[in-house]
């Protein structure tokens, strides 16, 4: 019986070992938002609006100016964040429809299976835009597999696509949200639900005006979106309070995990249009909807920020900060961003925005922070790329990664955690068009261009047709002056290196 006592007491010490050193796991949260330009925060250099719970982050740690994207778009972005493959290298990894088959495959080893093989409880909260269910896209009146939950997460509550898309509504877990199987729903990317009213047939019914015929489909909450539905009303979201309920949904997710180490992918929506922030945010920017749901989105990340506070968990949480894409004003809805701008740079001093190959289509504002050993107030200007938190993540949590998984993501710890400047030798950043370019050191080359130019501001351009572009941004941030002439041997030495990061890993999945 004593025996029995000793090892009863030895089993519950070292469980007890266990969990202290399962509390010791640094938690992660991962607030990832929409369309957000590097110029858009303050502690980046914006004037024309303030964002202080943004800044608190690069004040606690460290602001980096030279952090990219892999993509000038959502889709792709998010791709490469979560799985550490450029999104180039694997088809269908466009702009997703809002009823696309899941992008990412079940047996690909995700970022959050990095967290969940070491002992993390993972969650997703809020837009996803990477697809849902088989190839055939989900069964919204049913269970839906896969889903986030399949994989690596163990919680996920959702925007499916974007708030432009079709359906509105959100799935939690496996199921939409709030469904009533009376009402069942139904979704149509190729021809209208005639249940209910059309924008392009019903101008008079929109709260928000169009100026792209792409938006002019199905009106929910008297907005018209890419895409039919019908049915499921109570399941239906309200753009108002999307970030208020977002919010809410990651802070429930923390305060169920406190007790143990924890991985969040806060993928607020804010600034993607169409811009609806909270009657509270209306108007108190100056700078239209946008600016207010800049507003709104400072906020939302100054709640998660207080919420690890009260809870006594800040000291030792890791805190991330960035965006998907680069900046856009308007796209596809009237809602004076243009007008309203004021002299404000969502890009910074550089070229571009959401779906170009210039700079401030990829440079994303990036902020980490962990006070139990990031130093405050650094600023680096290392080159990284979002591929890299999954390599980085894996060594952190001391992880071996799965043979042919993430095979574009380097180990960036050092960097992240302000112990080294040495960043990536180069970047390859995709645009709309699909067409690539590629960073290295203070050089900027842009293959050649295959289409023509897709957007109408002439500062979303996406290249010269048929001609390559080389820039200095050391010189040259704003891309302005085209050295390729200049500088043929560097184009053609550049110009190889992009071909051999191409036909580098192949897709095996």
């Amino acid at each position: 019986m004593l025996k029995f006592s000793k090892y009863l007491l030895l089993f519950g010490l070292l469980s007890s070992f266990q969990s202290l050193k399962a509390q010791e796991k640094p938690n992660v949260v991962f607030i990832y938002c929409d369309d957000l330009g590097y110029g858009d925060i303050s502690c980046n250099g914006a004037t024309k609006i303030s964002t202080p719970n943004i800044d608190r982050i690069a004040k606690a740690g460290i602001r980096f100016t030279n952090s990219h994207a892999t993509s000038s778009i959502c889709t792709p972005s998010r791709y490469a964040l979560l799985t550490g493959e450029y999104p180039w290298r694997k088809q269908g990894t466009g702009i997703a429809a809002g009823n696309a088959g899941s992008i990412i495959d079940e047996n690909q080893f995700t970022l959050a299976d990095v967290f969940k093989g070491a002992g993390y409880k993972t969650g997703v909260v809020g837009k996803w835009h990477l697809g849902l269910g088989g190839p055939n896209g989900p069964d919204w009146n049913g269970y839906i597999k896969p889903s986030p939950n399949d994989l690596g997460f163990d919680y996920s509550y959702i925007i499916p696509a974007t708030p432009d898309r079709v359906p509105c509504v959100y799935v939690e877990n496996h199921h939409v949200a709030n469904l009533d199987p009376k009402d069942p729903l139904k979704v149509s990317y190729d021809a209208p639900l005639t249940d209910l009213p059309i924008g392009r047939e019903h101008p008079e019914l929109l709260k928000m005006m169009l100026s792209s015929n792409q938006h002019a489909e199905t009106i929910i909450n008297g907005i018209s979106r890419i895409g039919y539905m019908s049915g499921g009303k109570s399941a239906w979201w309200k753009d108002e309070t999307m970030a208020d309920e977002i919010t809410e949904k990651g802070s429930d997710f923390i305060k169920k995990n406190k007790d143990n180490p924890f991985f969040l992918y806060f993928a607020i929506q804010d600034v993607h249009v169409p811009r609806a922030p909270s009657p509270r945010f209306v108007g108190k920017s100056g700078l239209g909807p946008r600016g207010d749901a800049i507003l709104e989105l400072d906020y939302n990340t100054g709640k998660i920020l207080n919420l690890l506070d009260s809870l006594n968990l800040t000291e030792n949480t890791i805190v991330m900060f960035s965006s998907d894409n680069g900046p856009v004003l308007d796209d596809g809805y009237k809602d004076d961003a243009v007008e309203k701008l004021n002299g404000h740079t969502p890009g910074g001093l550089m070229r571009g925005g959401k779906y170009s190959k210039f700079d401030a289509g990829t440079r994303m504002p990036t902020l980490i922070k962990w006070p139990a050993e990031i130093k405050p107030n650094q600023v680096s200007d290392a080159l990284f790329s979002q591929l890299d938190f999954f390599a980085s993540f894996a060594s952190l949590t001391k992880q071996s990664l799965p043979q042919n998984s993430a095979p574009d993501s380097q180990d960036m710890l050092k960097v992240l955690l302000g112990k080294s400047k040495q960043g990536r030798e180069n970047v390859v950043e995709q645009s709309m068009s699909k067409g690539l370019s590629l960073l290295s050191g203070d050089w900027k080359y842009i293959a050649p261009s295959k289409g023509p130019a897709i957007m109408k501001d002439k500062n979303m351009e996406t290249g010269i047709l048929g001609k390559a572009q080389l820039y200095n941004l050391k010189d040259d941030i704003g891309e302005t002056t085209n050295l390729a002439a200049q500088y043929p041997e560097k184009v053609e030495k550049m110009a190889i290196t992009l071909k051999e990061i191409e036909a580098a890993h192949p897709h095996k999945n």
